[in-house]
């Protein structure tokens, strides 16, 4: 089985998160998620998200600390997953024809999230707001 790893970046900004939809035909298809996406071979973890997040939303950003480190087993594919905290600079702008969204913390619960992000569901769903 191979290991993928995978940053995600957890973005608020007045009490809601950035999130994207994964494209129909895309592993997970139509699951909500934390925008990132998976590190090239020796690519620091903060460089592998600030890149993913130009490559997807064409935002520049300043990688924070990092809240949650997990590991799922797929059928086909280890995913260790790193959620970090994000700032950005400018207006999200999807750039793979993906839908967005700016989601409330007590909303976040009733979508479709894959597996691997349900420990950070839970946890942002028991805080409170920070900014």
């Amino acid at each position: 089985m191979r290991t993928i790893i995978v940053t995600a970046a957890i973005i608020e900004s007045n009490g809601t998160f950035l999130v994207t939809r994964r494209p129909t035909g895309a592993h997970l298809e139509d699951c909500w998620e934390f925008p990132g996406g998976k590190c090239e071979p020796g690519e620091a973890l903060a460089t592998c998200l600030r890149r993913e997040l130009h490559e997807e939303l064409a935002i520049d950003a300043e990688i924070g600390d990092e809240v949650l480190v997990t590991t799922h087993e797929y059928a086909d594919r280890q995913v260790i997953l790193h959620f970090m905290e994000c700032r950005i600079a400018g207006q999200p702008n999807p750039q793979e024809g993906q839908e967005m969204r700016w989601v409330a913390r007590a909303e976040l619960a009733s979508l479709r999230f894959p597996p691997a992000d349900e420990e950070l569901i839970q946890r942002l769903t028991r805080q409170t707001a920070r900014r």
